[in-house]
């Protein structure tokens, strides 16, 4: 009987992690086809695509208020929707990475992006932006940043990420409901 529910908690878990994955794919695709789509089919589909990620939002309040073997799971699912949502983080792969909980892989891309723009392919500005959302998905998933990490998020850390900071422990469900939930509320005014 134990062996069951552990069974179909692992199920539930794939189920709602291949479903964040396909939302932030949807968002990620979005921002590809920007150019080729007008201005309203776009904002349509964004409108659509976060509508969905609000919905899978509450859906994840709703179990974490009735299962708590997947509260770490779910907040930290939560906190990569809400991010999304928020649009704290504007980059849908250090969405996907964070929700994955890949600090490796998040670490990689900002040593990439650094060796990018120092070779002139990549603009400075979205080197800033992208490496303040993954620092600060870092710093979520508990991982220790360098005075110099430390520095540059202080300088260059926006509004939306500040809000998103707030939350200040992954593990926490309630604080991360409250705020997630004043979020969606004020992005939905």
């Amino acid at each position: 009987m134990a062996s069951r529910g552990k069974s179909e908690t692992e199920k539930l878990k794939k189920n709602l992690e291949e479903q964040l994955d396909r939302l932030v794919a949807q968002l990620s695709d979005l921002e590809e086809a920007k150019e080729d789509l007008d201005k309203d089919e776009y904002e349509e589909t964004k409108q659509e695509t976060l509508e969905q990620l609000r919905e899978f939002n509450e859906s994840l309040k709703k179990m974490m208020a009735g299962d708590m073997t997947l509260v770490d799971e779910l907040s930290r699912w939560q906190l990569a929707t809400q991010a999304a949502i928020s649009e704290a983080f504007k980059t849908p792969e250090v969405i996907r990475m964070f929700a994955k909980k890949q600090p490796g892989q998040l670490r990689q891309r900002l040593n990439d992006m650094s060796r990018d723009v120092k070779m002139g392919k990549l603009s400075q500005d979205i080197f800033t932006q992208q490496s303040v959302e993954i620092l600060v998905a870092l710093r979520k998933l508990g991982e220790k940043l360098s005075a110099a990490e430390m520095d540059f998020l202080t300088t260059h850390t926006n509004a939306a990420l500040s809000e998103f900071e707030k939350v200040s422990d992954v593990t926490s469900g309630e604080k991360v409901l409250a705020t997630a939930s004043a979020q969606v509320k004020q992005a939905q005014k």
